[in-house]
């Protein structure tokens, strides 16, 4: 059985073997398009899929942090005839391949099929191990030291798990596709493996949604924790300034120049003044301490 490795959808060589194997134009132009969704369409002569394996790029501007990005796998699969459509730049749909290509058997499509989207589902448990310790660090750091920037990244985090969830969502109507299209190639013997795939995409899309639970209360936290040292600065600003009000008080009056104001005539008169200041505002202080303020 030919299978066909072409590494770009606008090669020349995909539309000879359209005409050579009746491809749809519309499937065609699902392969050239570059933000086709995960899908599986069935025919009476061979099955399209688009797939979207995940690849954890390294950040430039971080090293120690990856970047999840997505690339593409368009699959063409008859009853005696492969085509398939990929970038071999890129780890993952190399990777994804080239298990096809080890252990396959290149005599059926539906073997075939089967371990490209293998291999893709399963490349999604390393970007959801990923997203646990991202989701772990920024609980560390949103209860240490909460930041706006922390506040960026776990809005960024949650772009992030849209986009994944979004594609496990496609991959797992794609996987039931195939399990219940009575015209798909997957025959009998490969449904039990197709279901098996299906429970894994079953698996990773209740590990997103309890991260995104995991998230949401991380942004909780951070709101909580900025509450609470706002009430803290607000708390001391609250005390200092009520410290301050015996002095303020005291000095206002003896500032206003009215006669017959106490000490005004004693040679030591601002030491007694001063002295009352002192005095209220000790006793300010241990009213304060004894209400447990500070």
């Amino acid at each position: 059985m030919p299978w066909y490795q072409l590494e770009d959808a606008n090669d020349p060589k995909l539309d000879e073997l359209a005409r050579q194997y009746n491809l749809h134009p519309l499937h065609i132009e699902d392969a050239r398009c570059a933000d086709e969704s995960v899908k599986v369409d069935s025919g009476s002569q061979y099955a399209f899929a688009v797939f979207k394996p995940v690849y954890l790029k390294p950040d430039p501007d971080a090293p120690s942090e990856s970047m999840p990005t997505f690339f593409t796998i368009d699959v063409f699969a008859g009853k005696d005839f492969l085509i398939t459509i990929a970038n071999p730049a890129c780890p993952t749909t190399d990777k994804a391949l080239e298990r096809a290509r080890r252990c396959g058997d290149e005599e059926h499509p539906a073997h075939l099929l089967y371990l490209i989207l293998d291999t893709v589902v399963d490349l999604y448990f390393p970007a959801i191990d990923y997203f646990d310790d991202r989701i772990d660090d920024l609980q560390d750091k949103v209860v240490d030291n909460p930041s706006p920037d922390i506040l960026q990244q776990v809005f960024a985090l949650k772009r992030e798990l849209i986009d994944l969830r979004r594609v496990l969502v496609n991959t797992r109507d794609a996987g039931l596709h195939l399990q219940r299209d009575p015209n798909t190639i997957i025959d009998a013997e490969h449904q039990l493996y197709i279901r098996d795939t299906y429970d894994h995409i079953a698996r990773l899309l209740d590990s997103v949604e309890t991260q995104r639970d995991l998230l949401n209360n991380t942004l909780d936290i951070y709101l909580s924790s900025v509450a609470n040292r706002t009430n803290e600065v607000m708390k001391v600003l609250t005390v200092l300034g009520t410290i301050a009000l015996p002095a303020l008080a005291i000095s206002s009056v003896y500032g206003m120049n009215l006669k017959g104001l106490p000490f005004e005539e004693s040679p030591h008169g601002a030491l007694y003044v001063g002295l009352a200041t002192v005095l209220t505002t000790v006793a300010l202080l241990l009213i304060l301490r004894r209400m447990k303020w500070f």
